[in-house]
């Protein structure tokens, strides 16, 4: 008689797996599209501030003015370029007007020539033009002295009137009868007619852009004739000193005519520049980059009557007559700060920024899209689950299959951490508790086999003898009938 109660399978039972998160597809789904939005965001914070569009007002004169063309010009050679500087064209009645617009801060950027009133905030980008002042007296006749020309009726050849208040200028004529001897010419007039007896002017002082001055045919044509002389102002360097915004300029030989040479040697004269000015406000980034464009780009910028043609870089000087701006000034003298200099502080914050967030962004993604490994120490609640049934464990199958179990969460342990899904977080308790029950299971085996051992000679004790079917003899009776 078996006391052993009901056994169990004997089939090992499979490797306990640790426990896994699942993954939540909308939060998957809602990390992708939160890390687009970063990578979106982090790209046009960088295009931002390195191209954020900034528009410059520039006020001009009349539509067809040269100042206005040129703005046009370089309107259009920035929208081409992609560049961030936009320019808004502020058109008025004249130049005179627009630079009072730029004066009352109402305007970023402006053309002046350097005898007009230079508003206190303007600064020079660059030198769009030089204007030349040609003495031209009517046939062979020299004029010897400016001085000569107050006795005499004098046409000014330019383009408005202000050059009519320079010349009076230069010629220290004040307003009364002797100063209107001084006269504009009519508009159209050429020289011929000006020096024509009935015109009864004695000399001729031409105002004109230096640009233009080569190009024009009609003083070739006229000198054949013989119709004029191109006088040197020998006053020209004490009128430079005299009055502020007149250059001294030198005419090389042939400057206007080829054949005949005019003028036949180098001569002295005097001029006036165009210049290009910004607001003193402007920042020296801004200024520093529309004079590189500027000066970069001479050809693409230059009229089809020649002005600005010939860009020029601002006088640096300290003495110059209109000062050049701070941020033209370090690109013409080479100082301007390269990329990395003016942008490695604000890298290196943004290279943190980006940083924070990105382990910020990687510690969710790794949160809600990776399996969360399981603690070593969690492992020994089933361990000591183990340890509670060994007591009611009453043959040497069932704690052998208990046996099987515990050895089954040792493998499935091992597994875990060498695959990453169970950290070591625990362990020492984990070891503890399977060490426990491991002995537990020991001392329940050696019970169990004395505790059979006892039973089993008992039983063989108690049980009667048996007979020894050999022995015995069958005996019939018969019976009467």
């Amino acid at each position: 008689m078996s006391t052993e109660g009901p056994t169990s399978s004997p089939t090992e039972p499979p490797p306990r797996r640790p426990k896994v998160i699942k993954t939540n597809q909308q939060q998957v789904f809602l990390y992708v599209v939160l890390t687009l939005l970063l990578s979106l965001a982090t790209v046009w914070g960088g295009r931002a501030m390195l191209h954020n569009s900034e528009t410059l007002t520039f006020a001009v004169g009349t539509p067809n003015s040269d100042e206005a063309l040129f703005a046009a010009k370089l309107a259009t050679l920035l929208k081409n370029n992609a560049s961030r500087f936009r320019i808004k064209i502020v058109n008025n009645a004249d130049n005179a007007k627009a630079l009072a617009q730029f004066d009352r801060k109402q305007a970023d950027l402006a053309v002046l020539r350097t005898d007009t009133k230079v508003p206190l905030r303007a600064r020079t980008l660059a030198i769009l033009e030089h204007d030349l002042v040609l003495l031209l007296g009517p046939g062979n006749k020299k004029i010897k002295s400016l001085a000569e020309l107050k006795k005499k009726k004098v046409a000014v050849v330019a383009e408005n009137e202000s050059s009519l208040a320079f010349v009076r200028s230069i010629l220290d004529i004040p307003d009364g009868p002797d100063a209107a001897r001084i006269q504009m010419a009519p508009q159209g007039a050429t020289l011929d007619k000006l020096f024509a007896p009935a015109s009864g002017f004695g000399a001729v002082i031409a105002i004109v852009h230096a640009s233009r001055a080569v190009r024009d045919k009609a003083y070739e044509q006229v000198a054949k004739r013989g119709g004029f002389t191109l006088n040197a102002i020998d006053e020209a360097k004490a009128l430079a000193r005299k009055i502020p915004g007149i250059s001294s300029e030198t005419l090389t030989a042939g400057t206007l005519s080829a054949s005949p040479e005019i003028p036949d040697d180098d001569l002295d004269t005097i001029g006036l520049e165009w210049l290009l000015v910004a607001q003193s406000r402007m920042s020296a980034s801004t200024a520093g980059e529309l004079a590189r464009v500027v000066y970069e780009n001479k050809s693409a910028l230059g009229l089809d009557n020649g002005f600005a043609s010939r860009i020029e870089p601002a006088s640096v000087e300290k003495d110059a007559y209109v000062m050049a701006h701070q941020g033209a000034a370090d690109y013409i003298n080479d100082d301007t700060k390269s990329f990395m200099d003016k942008y490695s502080d604000l890298m290196y914050l943004g290279a943190a920024a980006l940083s924070v967030i990105g382990s910020i962004f990687a510690a969710i993604y790794a949160k809600i899209t990776r399996i969360a490994p399981e603690k070593a120490g969690e492992l020994s609640t089933a361990v000591l689950d183990i340890g509670e049934r060994i007591e009611h464990a009453h043959s040497l199958d069932q704690l052998e299959c208990l046996q099987d179990e515990l050895e089954g969460i040792l493998r499935g342990a091992v597994i875990g951490l060498r695959d990453g899904t169970i950290s070591t977080d625990g362990l020492d308790t984990f070891k503890l508790g399977y060490e426990f029950v491991r002995d537990e299971i020991g001392m329940r085996r050696d019970y169990l086999k004395r505790h059979c051992g006892e039973a089993d000679k008992v039983a063989q004790d108690t049980a009667p003898p048996q007979q020894d079917e050999s022995k015995i003899v069958v005996v019939k009776t018969a019976q009467s009938a």
